[in-house]
């Protein structure tokens, strides 16, 4: 899937911007809180329905203005045009191709995109749920049914924590209705049990090569190396009888106010070696690990849709857009060159790059029919 323009009007800084694109490679710069970012959150809406920033819609018109708009105009077999229009106190508007959505989740998946921020870093330091959180994401925009199941499973997550508060000193508990409950919970948690446990297994050497092309390592079977990465699912439901298990914790889930069972406990264990790579890696390892899971999981979308293409019609593009927001400066020249040089690579799709310094991605870009560079100033994007 190929973003060939993007008009914006009042999103965030930017008042308006009429912008054509360069099939593989976008850059912008300019000092940082100019509206580069903004520009790739305006991307983000269009793959996404929702900023990857804020859920609240009104927070992402411009300061002073009733309405926000952003429309992109996509190649794959034919020309689509995707529109989400923003106003205060209304619902948003979010169309593909002048026709509204019965439901915004039925868009996710039709253009696959990953994007890479400093924010990122909160999968290391943030709990579980931010690790959860990238396995949804990822899944969801190949699985249909695995978006379902998890709106469903969360759905009836939230009910069963609202009896468990409402109840938790109640003499006669209403087991009955937890039971319902209960049972319900139990098909979508399996399903996302079982398409998380094949996400990782396919997922897996993706992230391991891709770690060792950014960290130069030489000989990855080297076990004495302390920089070999170790990511691993760790799931409650494996093994155990789910139902059984919300048996069992009722009265502490009674106690807790919360379920304490179940999918949503999931982990991705992030190591280097044996040990955490929250204690032990430094801040430069660490930022090669998650480079490593978001560029492994553009290569692992790219796989999967471009095997589903033929099947599904939820599967329409080979290869995801990649938004690489403000990482160089973050990272050592040599790894640095690896990552651009890897982006550029055949299997991946268009990308678009946020950086302060032009020259320095002019010594590693070189405008021509494939790439662009953009200047960005207060609000404003110049080619």
């Amino acid at each position: 899937m190929i973003l060939q323009s993007l008009n914006i009007l009042n999103y965030r800084n930017i008042r308006e911007a009429s912008l054509e694109f360069a099939p593989k490679l976008n850059c912008f710069v300019g000092l940082n809180g100019q509206g580069k970012t903004n520009v790739l959150d305006a991307i983000y809406l269009l793959s996404f329905a929702k900023s990857a920033f804020t859920s609240q819609d009104s927070l992402n018109i411009t300061h002073g203005e009733e309405i926000a708009m952003v429309q992109g105009v996509y190649s794959e077999d034919g020309l689509m045009t995707i529109s989400c229009g923003l106003r205060k106190g209304v619902k948003k508007q979010f169309r593909r191709d002048k026709k509204d959505y019965p439901r915004l989740i039925d868009h996710i998946g039709l253009i696959p995109l990953v994007m890479i921020s400093p924010s990122d870093q909160q999968l290391i330091d943030e709990g579980s749920d931010e690790r959860r959180r990238f396995m949804d994401i990822v899944i969801s925009q190949t699985d249909r049914k695995y978006l379902d199941s998890l709106t469903q499973y969360n759905a009836l997550l939230k009910q069963r924590n609202a009896l468990l508060k409402q109840y938790a000193e109640a003499a006669a508990p209403p087991d009955d209705l937890l039971e319902v409950l209960e049972w319900q919970m139990v098909e979508p948690a399996e399903y996302i049990f079982k398409a998380r446990t094949e996400f990782f297994e396919a997922f897996q050497p993706y992230f391991e090569e891709v770690y060792r092309q950014i960290a130069g390592l030489d000989n990855p079977e080297n076990s004495y190396t302390p920089e070999v990465p170790v990511l691993r699912y760790v799931s409650q439901l494996q093994d155990r009888d789910l139902r059984a298990a919300y048996v069992r914790t009722r009265q502490r889930d009674l106690i807790l106010g919360w379920t304490s069972q179940g999918i949503h406990k999931d982990e991705l264990e992030m190591k280097l070696g044996e040990w955490p790579l929250k204690q032990v890696g430094s801040q430069g390892q660490q930022r090669t690990f998650v480079l490593a899971m978001k560029l492994a999981q553009a290569l692992y979308l790219s796989k999967v849709v471009e095997s589903q293409k033929s099947k599904d019609r939820f599967a329409q593009s080979q290869r995801p857009i990649l938004l690489l927001d403000d990482i160089f400066d973050r990272l050592d020249s040599e790894r640095v060159e690896r990552i651009v040089e890897m982006v550029q690579g055949e299997e991946f799709g268009q990308i678009f790059i946020t950086d302060t310094d032009r020259e320095h991605l002019t010594e590693i870009v070189k405008p021509s029919a494939s790439a662009k560079i953009f200047h960005v100033e207060g609000g404003r994007v110049d080619s």
